[in-house]
C-alpha cells in the first residue's frame, strides 16, 4: 500500500510539474522561425514577410505584447496576420500596441473564428477524434467580439482586409497580388468570390487564410498562387515527443500541422501561432511562434 501511495503521489507531482511547465514556461517561450521560400522571379532581391497568427490576445498578456512589438527590429517588408487575434472584447487596444511600429509597414489580414466568438471551455480530448467546427453550428449564433472594429483599426493603418477579397500591394520592389478568404472553420469562406487565375503581371502571388482546409488549398494552388499562408492549428498545441501533434482541428494532415511544406506546386506555410485560448492555457512540445519568411528567387 505504501508503494502504491508513493507511486500515486509521484504521478500527481509529475502531472502538476508538467502542467506548470506547459502553462507558465512554454506558453511564454516565444520563438522566431525562419524559412527561405523560392518563389520570386530570377534576379529579384529578397523580400521578408513576418507571419503572425493566433494571438488569442487578452489585455493581460504583457509578455506576448512586448515580444510581438520587438519583431519590428527584423525590418519585415510585409506583415501577414492570419487571424484568431482576439480572446477578449477589450483586446483591440493591446493588440494595436503589440503591433506598434509594425503598423507602419505594409500589412494584410483575415479573420479567424475567435475574432468573432469569445472562447468557451471545451473538453480538449475531443480534438483527437473531431474538430471544433460543429460547436459553432450548435451553440454560437451572433458574434460577441468586436471583429469589425479590429478590421477598421487595421485598415486605418493601411492594411488590406483580405476576407473573401483580392488585393494588391507594392512590397519592396515587388508587385504582390493577394487572394484571401474568411474563416472556413465557421463557414465564412467564399472562395468563389476570388476564384480565377492569378494576374501574370504581378511578381508574386500570396494566398491568405485562417484554417488550412485542403479544399481551399487545392483551389489556391490551381489558380496559381505561389505561397499560401495559414494558422489555426496551433501546431497541435500539445504534442508528444517523437510523434508530434495529436490533432490539427481541421482537414490538414498531421505532418503539415506547422511549418513550410509544398502543396500541389505551391508553397504552404502554417504557423503554430502565438497564443492559446485562455480556456486552455497550455502548450507542450510546441512553443508559441512567429515566422520570418524570406522570399528568394526560384
Amino acid at each position: 500500500m505504501r508503494k502504491i501511495y508513493a507511486a500515486s503521489l509521484g504521478l500527481l507531482g509529475a502531472g502538476a510539474a508538467t502542467f506548470g511547465y506547459a502553462s507558465v514556461i512554454e506558453r511564454n517561450w516565444f520563438r522566431l522561425r525562419r524559412f527561405d521560400v523560392p518563389v520570386l522571379p530570377p534576379g529579384r532581391p529578397p523580400v521578408k514577410i513576418l507571419h503572425l497568427s493566433d494571438a488569442h490576445l487578452t489585455p493581460g498578456r504583457s509578455r506576448l505584447i512586448h515580444w510581438v512589438r520587438s519583431l519590428d527590429a527584423l525590418e519585415p517588408d510585409l506583415v501577414v496576420n492570419t487571424g484568431d487575434t482576439l480572446s477578449h472584447r477589450d483586446a483591440i487596444g493591446p493588440f494595436l500596441d503589440a503591433l506598434g511600429p509594425l503598423l507602419d509597414r505594409p500589412g494584410v489580414f483575415v479573420y479567424g473564428s475567435n475574432d468573432l466568438y469569445s472562447p468557451i471551455f471545451k473538453n480538449p480530448l475531443r480534438y483527437i477524434w473531431r474538430t471544433s467546427k460543429s460547436d459553432y453550428k450548435r451553440h454560437r449564433r451572433e458574434p460577441d467580439l468586436p471583429y469589425r472594429e479590429l478590421g477598421s483599426s487595421l485598415q486605418a493603418a493601411g492594411w488590406l482586409d483580405l476576407n473573401n477579397r483580392i488585393g494588391r500591394l507594392k512590397v519592396g520592389e515587388l508587385d504582390v497580388e493577394f487572394g484571401g478568404i474568411d474563416d472556413s472553420h465557421i463557414n465564412r469562406d467564399r472562395y468563389d468570390k476570388i476564384a480565377g487565375p492569378v494576374d501574370p503581371q504581378a511578381d508574386v502571388h500570396l494566398g491568405v487564410m485562417h484554417s488550412p482546409e485542403p479544399r481551399n488549398l487545392d483551389r489556391f494552388a490551381a489558380d496559381g498562387y505561389d505561397l499560401l499562408l495559414a494558422g489555426h492549428t496551433h501546431g497541435g498545441q500539445v504534442c508528444v515527443p517523437f510523434y508530434g501533434a495529436l490533432a490539427t482541428n481541421c482537414g490538414i494532415d498531421r505532418p503539415r500541422v506547422k511549418g513550410l511544406h509544398e502543396h500541389r506546386g505551391s508553397w504552404l506555410h502554417v504557423s503554430a501561432g502565438l497564443g492559446t485560448s485562455p480556456k486552455a492555457p497550455v502548450r507542450f512540445c510546441c512553443p508559441p511562434e512567429a515566422s520570418l519568411l524570406t522570399l528568394v528567387p526560384r
